[in-house]
């Protein structure tokens, strides 16, 4: 028969503590995010505050004094005929005659670096229907021809080409409408009038047509590239100039002005409206060569600097009506600390990468040294999912441009001398080999591999092949310029 009984047992297990959960929270934030997160934490938490905060209170006191005295004597001054003048500036605070406070010089929102670039986004956010239909409601159509536009509108793609056919958009306007084949084109033709040039086209045939009529008459080669993009596109992507020129029957110079007036031409034209706002990264350090090598500095303009509000802390007793008060004061020590331990692990980890990657500093991409997580975990006697938060969404600022950390870490390919080469630096390699490559003989991937190969690099054909597709570098058969005859 079972019985109840009780066991006293001692065991160790590792358990999550808050302040643990809200260090790694803090430790895998990017800038911009942390930053919301402290701002936050100030709103909800009495008990911190900014740094300069009591000092740009004081300043904007000051501020305030000055521009009320300087008030007071123009009242004073103001002549005894003029009432309207005195009432004026006596009784709009300096504010309210500014507009807005940030204006006045001094205030502490005056320019501080932050947010320095919101009155230069675009913050629209209008796609490409947007556009079009703006454009369409200032055409002065009619009704009916309008509702028809609103309908091509909508069976335009991102790129900006026509997508539906003539009967399925007759058949999407019924019953309301009842429009022939001829009423749709005619109403087509005034939306590809619109911006951006080449709007509502069929096919890339009709879309580069459409950009190229948009050309003055008299343009040198015009008829030539309209020929062209009308029936022999399919001769210039495979570049059978000569071809073109036999058909066409065109001097060598003829045919070089119309190909030139053909590339011009944009093919996707609706990708030029952009309705996403564009990303802006903020370095999380700042690498540096100073006299004595390289050198790692945090970028604490990114971060608000709080601390600790010494005045309500030092209100605190130990009665029960504080208790709310003493949990906040503890979320703030955590919140520091969070702060403190993250910012020594972002230094650390920075640190260590560009001691290892020195050379890809000095001399480009050729130089990049194979690493992974575990190296710079063993280095700085860390976990590797600790380095892999403090990694994720963290850029560091070089003389070469802007990095995400991870652009340091790479998969390793062997060599003939036995020692490692990282895969960012065979792809530099393969770059450079294309780069310098004769425009008709160019290299192919398995005259990469050989070349590699004499370089001391063991990598197979398919592995050039999928590195120089990642390059977005066309296969060698696309890439032949073949000579105008």
């Amino acid at each position: 028969m079972l019985r109840s009984s009780m066991q006293l047992r001692l065991g160790q297990t590792l358990t999550m503590t808050p302040q643990l959960q809200q260090a790694i929270r803090l430790l895998q934030l990017p800038a911009l995010e942390l930053k919301q997160a402290i701002r936050e934490a100030l709103e909800q938490n009495v008990m911190l505050e900014l740094e300069d905060e009591s000092s740009d209170d004081e300043a904007a006191d000051a501020l305030v004094h000055l521009a009320d005295h300087s008030r007071d004597h123009e009242a004073e001054d103001a002549p005894a005929d003029y009432p309207e003048l005195e009432g004026t500036a006596s009784s709009e605070p300096p504010e309210e005659r500014w507009g807005d406070p940030s204006a006045v010089p001094g205030s502490n929102t005056a320019w501080s670096g932050e947010d320095a670039t919101q009155d230069l986004a675009d913050h629209r956010g209008q796609t490409l229907q947007d556009h079009l239909r703006w454009q369409l409601d200032l055409a002065r159509l009619e009704p009916r021809e309008h509702a028809i536009g609103l309908a091509l509108i909508d069976a335009i793609n991102e790129d900006g080409y026509l997508v539906d056919s003539t009967a399925d958009l007759m058949a999407a306007l019924r019953p309301e409408i009842e429009a022939s084949a001829n009423d749709i084109e005619q109403v087509l033709e005034a939306i590809q009038a619109f911006d951006p040039v080449g709007i509502g086209a069929r096919s890339v045939s009709e879309c580069i047509e459409l950009q190229l009529k948009q050309l003055a008459p008299n343009t040198e080669g015009l008829e030539t590239a309209i020929a062209i993009a009308r029936t022999h596109l399919d001769l210039l992507a495979t570049q059978q100039h000569a071809a073109l020129k036999r058909t066409l029957d065109i001097s060598e110079q003829q045919l070089a002005t119309a190909i030139a007036l053909v590339r011009g031409c944009h093919p996707r034209p609706g990708s030029t409206i952009q309705p996403h706002q564009p990303d802006y990264i903020i370095p999380d350090v700042y690498v540096r060569r100073g006299v004595h090598g390289w050198s790692v500095d945090l970028n604490t303009s990114a971060i608000p600097k709080i601390k600790l509000h010494q005045q309500y802390a030092g209100l605190i007793t130990r009665a029960s009506d504080h208790a709310i008060l003493r949990s906040q004061l503890q979320e703030a020590r955590w919140l520091l600390r969070s702060l403190e331990i993250r910012n020594e692990t972002l230094h650390k980890v920075a640190h260590c990468i560009i001691e290892r990657q020195t050379a890809f500093l000095e001399q480009g991409d050729e130089f990049m040294q194979p690493m992974v997580l575990r190296d710079v975990a063993d280095a700085v006697a860390m976990h590797e999912s600790t380095i892999s938060r403090v990694t994720m969404g963290k850029y560091m600022h070089t003389p070469r441009g802007i990095y995400e950390f991870r652009h340091f870490f790479s998969s390793h390919v062997g060599s003939a001398d036995g020692t490692d080469i990282s895969s960012t630096a065979i792809r530099a390699k393969i770059r450079k080999m294309i780069a310098a490559e004769d425009e008709k003989h160019p290299l192919s991937d398995s005259k990469i591999t050989r070349l590699l190969e004499a370089d001391g690099m063991q990598i197979a054909r398919r592995t050039v092949a999928k590195y120089r597709e990642a390059l977005q570098i066309p296969p060698s058969s696309q890439r032949r310029k073949k000579s105008v005859k």
